[in-house]
């Protein structure tokens, strides 16, 4: 075959749409076989193969053809002198969804450097690549190369510099490239516009937004909504949200489906639910997002059945809808429907993901289900996932509140990066377990790592000093809260420092503390004085705080039972039968206690005699054996046993 024959597979080659990646994969074998490849002919013949190679198929989904290009570029005995082979490696390699494969865009950038000049293509795929990598460095040089190649008023050129510069720089940089730029188009105002929304200063977006439609040279397109739609989202303001959505239906902006998606988690965030649905009806080819959209929305506001209601008319589901059912629940509070859930996920073959098992985990916490909490831990272990950050404190997090504090402290060791959250989980893990002086070294320890306590943090170390009757450790961590770090105290904070000062008998401190609160006291703090005088056999103040919970919920049977209780301890009878008979007249009725048991993996309820279970009778012949059991151990017990000194837990 001689050179000039080589035209028709140039010109095949050089067409918009060249032969797919398996007969582009044929015609190298053929070439090579031929011995065409090594040829010095003038054709670009390998060039333009790579360029089709680059371009035959959508590299996030299938690399296998642009791997073929670049070891085929990096093969060829000459170097190509033209930057476009270079370009079409260069911008399938920016689209890749595998960051390793992205890093390949830098030195196939000094293999074009060598060989050939690059052109106003190349610097806004080499941008997207360094700002998707986070090479700052580097993208600062490939900005220095524009300049000194006269790129630097190129639109396609700016914008790619403006967007390396807001995701790895500043918006400030970025703000300044774009007001000295003389050559602006849509993308510009687009670019900006979004990164000031990813960087969470919404106000800014706007602003731009305003100006831009006062300016008039460019119209807003869907990409321009759905940036300002989602600030409007991010400060929760609904009037602003519905004005926009007003500005894309009278001004004829192409309502896509990603645009009306954003529009409806707009009216979720700002509480708008009605209007979100109204949306989510009119899409009419929904995808996956909207659907778990729509989910999200109605979990949000605790409408768990409606949220399963449009999960199960879902026509297909990946990984996301599943876990924001999942988080829904966890967040309502129904563990034994998460974990359902979870095991109708694994019946359906859906992968779980990280998402999914941090769900898992905070719904064995909620149930003690300690049993299948193990059972994730050992999932992910068999998956051989190194323990991240979330991942380590939500099961650090579930063996605290499932009981078993000594595995929680042997999984925290072993989390190789620890933040602010895993180290919080630990101290209030051991807080609740009794180990008061373990938590306040670990909180020193964290201190001196330098990492920033926040409020939850002091929950669990004035929880600890409360356990252990710390009094003047916890007056000291409470002041430190405001004075040292800056943090607004919580109503949690208040109820842990009453009940502090309460149990240690300062009363008169307690009482003081919650006439001065700056919000008006719920009733964990009410409760917690109310405890505090029963215990020191304070009545006065005792009456008074339970009257401040009956005002709060009077149809909580629990406090009128309680009151009763103090007078009757008080030996105050007379008082005890008319708090009971009061009960009568206002139809308040002693709720029954409820108990759950973990069994085989499955959480049991049980609520006093209730006998609505299916297997009842075996419960209940199960149960007067046990009784039977502790009966005769009761009467073989040493009682000096009682005084054996609590087991104790060493900080390394």
């Amino acid at each position: 075959m001689s050179p000039p024959s080589l035209c028709p597979l140039l010109a095949i080659l050089s067409t918009r749409h060249p032969p797919s990646a398996g007969r582009l994969l044929q015609l190298h074998a053929h070439l090579l076989t031929a011995g065409l490849m090594s040829s010095r002919s003038p054709f670009p013949l390998a060039s333009r193969l790579v360029e089709a190679l680059a371009h035959s198929d959508d590299p996030r989904h299938s690399p296998r053809p642009l791997l073929h290009a670049l070891a085929l570029l990096a093969s060829l005995p000459t170097p190509p002198d033209s930057a476009s082979p270079y370009n079409a490696a260069l911008r399938a390699l920016s689209l890749c969804t595998d960051r390793g494969l992205v890093t390949r865009c830098l030195p196939l950038y000094c293999s074009l450097l060598r060989s050939a000049r690059p052109d106003h293509l190349t610097f806004p795929f080499l941008l997207k690549a360094c700002a998707r990598l986070q090479e700052r460095n580097y993208g600062n040089a490939v900005l220095g190369n524009v300049l000194s190649l006269g790129f630097h008023a190129d639109v396609f050129v700016v914008n790619a510099a403006m967007h390396f510069l807001a995701v790895c720089s500043s918006m400030a940089e970025a703000r300044k490239l774009f007001d000295g730029s003389h050559v602006r188009d849509l993308v510009s105002w687009n670019t900006l516009i979004g990164g000031y929304v990813r960087r969470g200063v919404p106000r800014e977006a706007l602003e731009m937004f305003w100006r831009m439609v006062g300016d008039g040279a460019v119209t807003p397109d869907e990409v321009t909504m759905i940036g300002v739609v989602s600030g409007s989202a991010q400060l929760r303001d609904l009037e602003l949200g519905r004005r926009l959505h007003g500005y894309v239906e009278s001004h004829g902006v192409r309502c896509t489906v990603r645009l009306m998606n954003v529009v409806m988690d707009m009216y979720i965030k700002c509480g708008d639910l009605e209007r979100a649905k109204s949306v989510f009806e009119g899409i009419d080819k929904k995808t996956i997002v909207s659907w778990t959209t729509m989910i999200v929305g109605y979990a949000q506001f605790g409408l768990m059945d409606d949220a399963r209601k449009v999960f199960d008319e879902m026509p297909e589901r990946d990984v996301f809808p599943w876990n924001a059912l999942m988080t829904g629940y966890v967040q309502c509070k129904r563990g034994k429907e998460a974990l359902r859930l979870f095991h109708d996920m694994q019946e359906a073959m859906v992968e779980p993901d990280d998402i999914t098992m941090v769900n898992l985990l905070s719904a064995c916490s909620q149930l003690g289900a300690l049993e299948m909490g193990m059972w994730v831990h050992h999932y992910i272990d068999r998956r051989r996932v190194s323990l991240s950050v979330m991942l380590g404190t939500n099961l650090v997090d579930m063996y605290s509140k499932c009981g078993n504090i000594e595995k929680a402290i042997r999984v925290f060791k072993e989390i190789p990066e620890k933040n602010a959250l895993t180290w919080t989980a630990m101290i209030s893990g051991l807080a609740n377990h009794g180990h008061a002086d373990v938590a306040i070294k670990y909180f020193q320890r964290m201190i001196e790592l330098g990492l920033q306590p926040d409020e939850i943090t002091f929950i669990g170390v004035l929880s600890a000093c409360c356990h252990a009757g710390l009094v003047k450790e916890g007056q000291e961590f409470f002041s430190l809260m405001v004075s040292k770090y800056h943090l607004e105290r919580k109503m949690k904070h208040y109820s842990c420092m009453v009940d502090l000062l309460g149990r240690a008998g300062y009363l008169d401190e307690a009482e003081h503390l919650v006439n001065t609160m700056p919000m008006e006291p719920d009733a964990v703090v009410w409760g917690a004085l109310f405890f505090a005088c029963r215990m020191h056999g304070n009545i006065t103040l005792g009456e008074k705080a339970a009257m401040k919970l009956v005002e709060l919920d009077p149809g909580d049977s629990g406090i009128y039972v309680l009151l009763a209780n103090m007078y009757a301890e008080a030996n105050m009878r007379k008082k005890a039968d008319k708090v009971r008979v009061m009960m009568r007249h206002l139809g308040v009725e002693k709720v029954p206690g409820c108990s759950c048991i973990e069994l085989n993996g499955v959480v049991h309820e049980f609520i006093v005699k209730d006998k609505s279970h299916t297997d009842i009778a075996a419960i209940y012949d199960c149960l007067h054996e046990i009784t039977l059991q502790i009966e005769h151990t009761a009467n073989m017990i040493d009682t000096s046993m009682l005084l054996a000194e609590p087991c104790k837990i060493v900080i390394d």
